[in-house]
């Protein structure tokens, strides 16, 4: 699991960043406020539709939250970078968020293959024709 501990206590702790206590949240989410208490203390497990109206819920992406329960593989481009932000004992688990939301829309801004070719030209030696002439002062009139 992304950044250690339970689904539950990630959610949890989102709940409790967002201020929103565990009655509101499952108004919000349309869950069970009994279950929604079980999700909390690691009793049940619950399905990816209820992760969903979880995260509407929190307004967070279910995405974290498959990837939280394990039902999705973390996908995110540069691992190690997600690793360090989740690591961060200064952050709250909201900020962590939101800094991997920010540089993951930034990743889908620029495609693997602009990056790609982006690098390639900057292997690539310019071609001749894009080389700018050379002009020389000889022909010009002096008065």
């Amino acid at each position: 699991m992304v950044g250690g501990g339970t689904i539950g206590d990630f959610i949890r702790e989102q709940r409790e960043q967002a201020q929103v206590s565990l009655r509101q949240l499952s108004k919000l989410a349309g869950v069970s406020n009994p279950y929604l208490s079980q999700v909390e203390r690691g009793l049940r497990k619950p399905s990816a539709d209820i992760l969903q109206q979880i995260a509407k819920g929190l307004r967070i992406s279910a995405e974290q939250l498959y990837v939280r329960a394990g039902i999705l593989e973390d996908r995110r481009g540069d691992s190690d970078l997600v690793g360090a932000i989740f690591a961060d004992p200064v952050l709250t688990e909201r900020q962590k968020n939101v800094l991997v939301e920010i540089y993951e829309s930034f990743r889908r801004e620029n495609p693997a293959d602009v990056a790609e070719q982006a690098s390639a030209a900057e292997i690539t030696p310019p071609s001749p024709l894009m080389r700018r002439p050379i002009r020389s002062n000889t022909n010009v009139d002096r008065d």
